[in-house]
Order: C-alpha cells, then sequence, then structure tokens
C-alpha cells in the first residue's frame, strides 16, 4: 500500500489554522500528516512561510488553501513537482 501524502492546509484572511481544525482531525483520524503554516504577516512573507513548510515535507504532498491562502500558495507551490495546489474551503463548526 502507497504512504499517504502529506497534507498542508493554508487558511484564509481574516482566519488562522484553527479553521481548519475539523478538517485536521478528519485527516488525522485517516492517519495523514497535517500542517498548518500560519502566516498573514506580508505576501512575501507568507509564501516564504508556505514553502519552508513545504520543504519540510517528505513524500507526496497536497497543498490545500482558501481565500487569500491560496495567493500565497501558488506562488510557493511550483517549487515541489510533488506538490498540487487546490482551492478549498474549510468545514464550518
Amino acid at each position: 500500500m502507497a504512504a499517504l501524502p502529506n497534507i498542508v492546509l493554508v487558511h484564509g484572511a481574516w482566519a488562522d489554522g484553527s479553521c481548519w481544525s475539523s478538517v485536521i482531525e478528519l485527516l488525522q483520524a485517516d492517519g495523514y500528516s497535517v500542517a498548518v503554516p500560519l502566516p498573514e504577516t506580508s505576501l512575501a512573507h507568507d509564501v516564504a512561510r508556505v514553502r519552508h513548510v513545504l520543504t519540510r515535507q517528505s513524500g507526496p504532498t497536497v497543498l490545500a488553501a482558501h481565500s487569500y491562502g491560496v495567493r500565497s500558495s501558488r506562488h510557493s507551490a511550483p517549487t515541489r513537482p510533488t506538490s498540487s495546489a487546490s482551492s478549498t474551503s474549510p468545514a464550518s463548526g
């Protein structure tokens, strides 16, 4: 059986990583490794932070972002050919 991909979740503006809480719980319960960078200081810093988190992943990585997070993620994803970018909405509590 192939290893599960890593999951990196990037939140949008006016939110923090806690908006992914229910999603993180579900993914971790299914055995996924989940990272949530906490950017949002400037676009350049946010891109650097997402890139840093991506470089720390080993193996295939899925990058999912919401709202503003899509912008920093799209600038970050091309640095990792095993990454894929996706725009999504976190589950509401």
